[in-house]
């Protein structure tokens, strides 16, 4: 199981994203306008710099519901690999059946 602190932290950042989407969203789209004067989109490059880190969407990593594990995530289940192979094992993921031969 990771860290709480890691899990918790990350939590963090996913909320703070969220918060701030809109926002990232319009300096992006203002910076990017060609249609616009220079200056213009100069100061919303500056404004997206001066935006916290755990602000952008890139930050938040993708961890497993149950453990916490960021490696060997599966995003359709939202699952680590080995706590999905735990539960198809016991049957409790409908449709998923372990391998063996």
């Amino acid at each position: 199981m990771a860290k709480k602190s890691a899990i918790e932290k990350n939590k963090r950042r996913a909320k703070r994203s969220l918060q701030s989407a809109e926002r990232r969203a319009r300096l992006k789209e203002i910076a990017s306008d060609k249609d616009l004067p220079q200056e213009e989109r100069f100061s919303a490059r500056l404004k997206l710099a001066q935006m916290p880190r755990n602000a952008s969407p890139t930050r938040v990593r993708n961890r497993c519901e149950l453990t916490g594990r960021s490696r060997g995530f599966y995003r359709k289940f939202k699952m680590s690999r080995v706590a999905l192979r735990e539960l198809g094992s016991r049957g409790l993921i409908p449709g998923l059946v372990k391998s063996s031969w």
